[in-house]
């Protein structure tokens, strides 16, 4: 028998990082995965626009003027991942590549998920972050960044 094998966290959060990968965004690329408390994957997403929306049509730039960027338009991932979910959420735990603002904080705690387990945090002490780690604590789900996760993909042939 093999002994290494990844871990429950490590494969979500490759799965968090493989739905990143289909994001059209130029400068950020994330992907949440949730699962139950049985371990099953029972919703992915990842940060674009909304269905029936050309990405071409749209801006994908962070500077310039609200409307001519791609922020009133692009969806997280942590909401397209909760509204892919196949079954109701209570209870479940989120793998996401990068802690959720706090308009995705609201989601979270809404669609009942009780933990988040994330990569990066590169936006601490924002003012989204500190009033999501706020709304989070307040509702009492808890968050741990996983640690020395790397991604390697080793198919023996």
């Amino acid at each position: 028998m093999r002994n290494d094998y990844i871990s429950w966290d490590q494969y979500f959060m490759g799965v968090a990082c493989l739905s990143a990968l289909r994001s059209k965004d130029d400068s950020s690329q994330v992907g949440a995965c949730i699962v139950n408390k049985k371990n099953r994957i029972v919703g992915i997403g990842y940060n674009g626009l909304p269905i029936g929306c050309d990405d071409s049509a749209f801006p994908w730039t962070r500077e310039g003027a609200f409307l001519d960027t791609k922020y009133p338009y692009v969806v997280h991932a942590e909401p397209n991942a909760i509204l892919n979910a196949t079954v109701p959420l209570e209870g479940a735990r989120m793998y996401v590549t990068l802690f959720p603002c706090n308009e995705c904080a609201k989601l979270i705690i809404q669609a009942g998920i009780r933990e988040l387990v994330y990569l990066s945090d590169k936006y601490a002490g924002s003012d989204s972050d500190v009033a999501a780690k706020r709304l989070l604590s307040a509702a009492g789900v808890t968050w741990r960044k996983l640690e020395g996760f790397t991604l390697k993909v080793d198919f023996h042939e």
